[in-house]
């Protein structure tokens, strides 16, 4: 059971004590099903991405065992492509409620088999899942296009949209070099996946028109931060860039322009991406501001409505906004392996296409 005592390298001030980040960790491990499954919340429904990232928090606040079992329910449950489904009801593997395969969601899970490695150094665990890892990219990289950028999805007859999100990609982007290190690591290198990282963060940084057009939505906005395609100076003007579009002092960051909505996971994010460019005092600031969306049971509500009918909304607590602020809380208190997943220092960075057109 978690105890503050467990937690007390997840402190920090006006975000969390040692006792509440201990109950935010049991909220998540109380959603999370016997078969490793963790779901936005019970009765809801689990998709990779959201699993993966709980997954992460576990593992950032010492609960490995949760964590492992979190990744053996994706290992178990890949599909034939090396895909995973859109979406699970409540986690039930044989209760499929979208049945499109989303690249960035298949891609994820080489984010977390690293950040699980780094944090417990078991070689075994990484030997039973790089045949997963492996399995999934070569899935998410069959959908890239001439330009770098990854398609979407296939949808459930198995027909490829390649229409591009800036987000998804950026996503896939940490993703892919999460799964260079790892081959890395197992001495087996993937020169093919070093091509194709080095040409999706060149689309991300440099060709916006290569994507959808989503700029209303805040996640575009910091994602090429986060996700490491956008770095130094370039990556600390962006963020300058729309900071008052989407940040509303004392609350959070809006989702979507021009809705009057700050969420807990979009704020958590910045924060991170905040850290990755060296803006800790802003990204505490961030964390501080949403603390009105913490709930009794010490997991988050996914949002707020700030003007007219004020309220949470909606009326959810979800895992994944619990493990976003755990990942970035930990990020902010040195945790090795959260630092090296999303401070990018020890992950490789794929090779420069050739052509810059």
């Amino acid at each position: 059971m978690t105890s503050p005592e467990r937690t007390e390298h997840l402190v920090l001030p006006g975000v969390l004590t040692a006792g509440q980040a201990a109950a935010t960790v049991a909220g998540i491990l109380a959603v999370q099903r016997e078969d490793g499954a963790i779901p936005w919340f019970r009765g809801h429904h689990l998709d990779p991405w959201d699993h993966t990232e709980a997954a992460m928090a576990l593992d950032a606040a010492g609960e490995h065992d949760a964590a492992a079992r979190a990744y053996e329910w994706l290992a178990r449950h890949q599909n034939d492509d090396g895909s995973w489904y859109a979406a699970y009801h409540d986690g039930d593997f044989a209760r499929i409620t979208d049945r499109g395969r989303e690249t960035n969601f298949v891609a994820y899970v080489a984010v977390g088999v690293w950040h699980h490695y780094l944090a417990t150094g078991d070689d075994t665990f990484l030997d039973r899942m790089w045949p997963v890892v492996y399995a999934a990219v070569e899935f998410v990289l069959r959908l890239q296009q001439p330009g770098g950028q990854i398609g979407w999805k296939r949808e459930e007859d198995g027909s490829p949209v390649t229409d591009a999100l800036l987000t998804g990609s950026s996503s896939i982007h940490q993703a892919l070099r999460c799964a260079l290190a790892i081959a890395e690591q197992r001495e087996e290198p993937q020169p093919d996946w070093e091509l194709a990282t080095g040409a999706l963060a060149h689309a991300v940084a440099h060709h916006p028109e290569r994507f959808l057009d989503k700029s209303r939505y805040s996640m575009d906005w910091y994602y090429p931060v986060l996700g490491g395609a956008v770095t130094g100076a370039q990556a600390k003007a962006r963020i300058e860039a729309r900071w008052e579009d989407f940040v509303v002092p004392g609350l959070g960051v809006r989702c979507v322009l021009p809705n009057p909505w700050v969420t807990g996971g979009e704020s958590c994010e910045l924060a991170l991406a905040l850290w990755v460019v060296g803006e800790s005092d802003r990204a505490l600031e961030i964390l501080q501001s949403i603390q009105h969306l913490r709930a009794g049971d010490g997991l988050y509500w996914t949002g707020y409505v700030f003007e007219g009918n004020r309220a949470v909304w909606p009326e959810e607590l979800t895992t994944w906004t619990a493990g976003s602020l755990l990942l970035a809380v930990a990020a902010l208190g040195g945790d090795e392996a959260t630092t090296a997943v999303f401070g990018g220092e020890r992950l490789p960075r794929g090779l420069a296409p050739e052509c810059c057109g």
